[in-house]
């Protein structure tokens, strides 16, 4: 086989139907084990249509360059297999082996739709965009975003809104959560929303205190201090759940339920949200 290189150096062509990544990241990975330097890429990308394959592969033959692609559809795989065996091209298929294998052992067939990676990595991005909205709008801030969201937890100190607000990011929800406390008004903007967002968190007073004492004693504070103690625990959760009712969201018991359990819960009876 006849060296690609010239000068010491190489070219490759990435033709992919998509946006080229997959195809890019491989042959990078590849190249750091060679002298990357002397090797330059080259991207096409959404090609789509035997025109345009051809187009590369002429520039290919010129160029005297290995032709790497990420291409799934049939017609133009066999397209660039066929042409290039006739003009001598280096190619590299770098989908095609890695799809037959799953194909074999699954006993399925593919969908055979370029871009779906993409639609995936979309999906990503979401995910991180609704984490960003939940720590900005963590612990009441950002008020004016509150309208944004998919998922408004609401409750007194210690019963894990911030951690359920995270995790219900996680799952692509928009959530942002406001605390309850007897001596300060719930923001306006919780009242304005519809109450099917509104999720309202109450727990066992006693676990409560439990938690508090630990949360104290883990900051180094006074585990005597009122915040632990169980008369101003009721306080709070009565005034709470006045809040809660006032509002007319629903009201999920915490004590001793797991985040992902409380989440379950939500999202299975609020199918609209």
């Amino acid at each position: 086989m006849l060296s690609k290189a010239v000068n010491g150096g190489l070219t490759v062509f990435i033709v992919s139907d998509s946006i080229g990544k997959t195809a890019e990241t491989v042959i990078n990975a590849v190249a750091s084990q060679f002298n990357a330097n002397n090797i330059k890429l080259k991207k096409f990308t959404n090609v789509t249509s035997i025109a345009k394959l051809s187009e590369i592969i002429n520039r290919a033959e010129k160029n005297n360059v290995i032709l790497a692609y990420t291409i799934v559809l049939p017609e133009l795989c066999e397209y660039i297999e066929d042409v290039a065996k006739k003009l001598s091209i280096e190619i590299i298929d770098i989908m095609g082996p890695t799809m037959s294998k799953f194909s074999e052992v699954l006993g399925q067939k593919p969908h055979l739709e370029p871009g779906l990676n993409r639609k995936i990595d979309q999906a990503y991005f979401e995910r991180i965009a609704c984490i960003d909205f939940a720590v900005r709008c963590d612990d009441g801030k950002d008020l004016r975003r509150l309208k944004e969201a998919d998922i408004v937890v609401t409750g007194v100190s210690r019963t894990s809104k911030t951690p359920l607000s995270m995790y219900l990011a996680h799952q692509g929800y928009k959530a942002a959560n406001i605390p309850i406390v007897p001596e300060v008004d719930p923001p306006q903007e919780l009242f304005d929303l519809p109450s099917y967002k509104v999720v309202g968190l109450t727990i066992d007073p006693i676990t409560l205190q439990e938690i508090r004492k630990q949360r104290l004693k883990a900051m180094q504070f006074n585990k005597n201090a009122d915040y632990a103690k169980v008369n101003r625990i009721l306080d709070e959760l009565d005034f709470a759940e006045k809040i809660m009712k006032k509002i007319g969201c629903m009201i999920i018991n915490v004590t001793n339920k797991s985040i992902e359990e409380t989440a379950s819960k939500i999202l299975s009876e609020r199918g609209e949200l």
